[in-house]
């Protein structure tokens, strides 16, 4: 194979966040919780020059016309920087992923085999618009003993720059190396390129952003790729939906913050049931602002909604904005999501057990859920602090993507002298 060729700052990077990564394969949990709660006092005691650095590019970001689902991303208000840092501190309290023993045995002949868990090495990412982003990812893979190459896109540069700032100063003070974590925005195109292209520097790379971005990673890289996907998310209201739990939820999936990739953006409802639950559950969106596309059978109920294509089923629109089509049945709901669906998460509304059993079987998705708002998909939901991404994919890592999974394993044998027949 022939090597590829990385400008030599970047390659300087590169090199450094390697020699990082086999410091950090070696520290404690200790001292890596020394170093994110000095990440999580920096981030706290520069909140103001954090969100004037993000008043900057949010003033940018206006002037070059990015759509306010990205503008909502790129924010990062006080109580959104309180939040980064209250993370990093969820993270620091978390089990030390490295050295647990995920199986083990002693054989017949003597020998102590155990799988334990460690390190990947060096974690990439690439992503959009996200400055929260540049700390879950940065503190994840300090947490699992990672270094981490971060290039966040130039909509949260003057954002990323301050809190990659932060975050090198707080590691070096606790003891740990400043190359721990770096950013390559500085190298534009260039340095997100090389990125990809960094086999042998970079053990894993993580894209997260639109379906164009992670097409480009997953197919341009030559490093491994942990696949996040976009959410065209579904919500089902079976037959035996209860109407409060369907106005509720549906509220939520969609209002609560329709810029994230967990937002529904396909609500399917049982024929049966269409007439009870479609006018209360729509009502109560247009009340919000929300637009609605619909099927010829959604508008003969609900004539305000707009209507909707064949292209309304495939659309991640990250606005207030969704698809509503009336089904048959179960059948005709589940045919639906395995054709539309990008495998992120699904939900059902029933009080039909044998439905809700049914659903959870079939429906293959990253999280499916029976009787809850899809907004639950997120790491920090789970009990994981943060989350470096949602994975759509079935190697390795699949759903929101915390500290073990930012891990790998070895095997360590010990024996007293056998040797093999």
């Amino acid at each position: 194979m022939t090597e590829t060729v990385i400008a030599a700052p970047i390659r300087e990077r590169f090199t450094a966040a390697r020699a990082a990564a086999v410091r950090l394969a070696t520290t404690t949990g200790a001292a890596r919780v020394e170093a994110l709660t000095a990440i999580a006092a920096a981030i706290d005691s520069h909140a103001d020059a954090i969100i004037d650095a993000n008043a900057l590019d949010l003033a940018n970001g206006r002037e070059n016309g990015l759509s306010s689902a990205l503008l909502d991303r790129l924010t990062l208000s006080t109580e959104r920087v309180a939040s980064l840092s209250a993370s990093v501190r969820e993270i620091a309290a978390l089990p030390d992923p490295l050295g647990q023993t995920v199986r083990g045995s002693r054989l017949p002949n003597g020998l102590k085999v155990d799988q334990v868990r460690v390190p990947f090495g060096v974690v990439g990412a690439i992503y959009e618009a996200r400055p929260n982003v540049t700390v879950d990812i940065a503190a994840l893979a300090l947490a699992s003993g990672n270094a981490s190459i971060l290039r966040g896109g130039s909509a949260a540069e003057r954002s990323n720059a301050v809190l990659v700032a932060l975050m090198q100063n707080a590691v070096g003070a606790a003891g740990l190396p400043r190359e721990t974590i770096q950013t390559i925005d500085e190298f534009g195109r260039a340095g997100a390129s090389a990125l990809m292209q960094a086999r042998g520097y970079v053990d894993v790379l993580i894209p997260r952003g639109s379906a164009g971005l992670i097409e480009t990673v997953v197919s341009s890289s030559t490093v491994p790729v942990i696949e996040t996907g976009a959410g065209v998310v579904h919500i089902v209201l079976d037959e035996s939906a209860r109407l409060d739990w369907a106005v509720d939820i549906v509220h939520n999936a969609k209002v609560q913050r329709p810029s994230v990739c967990n937002a529904v953006e396909t609500v399917l409802v049982h024929a049966a049931a269409a007439e009870r639950l479609l006018p209360p559950v729509l009502d109560r969106l247009a009340v919000s602002g929300v637009t609605v596309h619909g099927d010829d059978r959604t508008r003969e109920i609900w004539p305000a909604a707009v209507a909707a294509d064949e292209d309304e089923w495939s659309t991640e629109h990250m606005s207030l904005d969704i698809g509503v089509r009336v089904v048959d049945d179960l059948d005709d709901a589940i045919e639906h999501i395995r054709r539309y669906s990008t495998s992120h998460t699904e939900a059902i509304i029933t009080e039909d057990l044998a439905n809700a059993e049914r659903f959870l079987a079939e429906v293959d998705s990253a999280v499916v859920m029976v009787n809850a708002s899809t907004r639950f998909t997120d790491g920090g939901e789970f009990g994981f602090g943060a989350e470096v991404g949602i994975s759509t994919q079935k190697l390795h890592a699949r759903g929101p993507m915390g500290l073990t999974e930012l891990t790998s394993t070895k095997w360590v044998v010990r024996g007293n002298g056998q040797s093999r027949s």
